[in-house]
């Protein structure tokens, strides 16, 4: 099955290292977006399967594309991958709608562990 995934973060580096973990073991069709606003635009256009969301980003941070994302009853999968590891921001993530959240440098097993966890495969 082919999945339609979004990257978003603000750094290219961060962003073609999700890319290379998802790539070698999904059939993909891949977006990526450099911050929140991105994001959403790309949400609100097109039908995303997943998306892997960084927090900590210029003009539109993850809590505020996780809140539109409720306001707007987008439905997608959402992975936060974020440095920012500490207990209240992952209650909050969760509490947002995220499936789970990874710390960076996210570690393909982790990453690919937690899809399958809710079927993607």
């Amino acid at each position: 099955m082919s999945y339609s995934v979004l990257v978003c973060d603000d750094s290219a580096v961060a962003r073609k290292q999700v890319i290379k973990n998802l790539q070698s073991k999904l059939d993909l069709t891949l977006h990526q977006a450099q911050n929140g606003q991105q994001a959403i635009d790309l949400l609100k256009t097109q039908q995303i399967d997943l998306l892997c969301l960084d927090l900590t980003m210029p003009i539109l941070d993850g809590i505020a594309v996780l809140e539109a994302i409720k306001a707007h009853r987008i439905e997608c999968f959402v992975v936060v991958i974020s440095a920012d590891v500490q207990a209240k921001m992952k209650e909050r993530v969760a509490n947002l709608g995220a499936l789970g959240f990874l710390e960076k440098p996210v570690k393909a097993e982790q990453l690919l562990g937690l899809l399958h966890q809710f079927g993607i495969r």
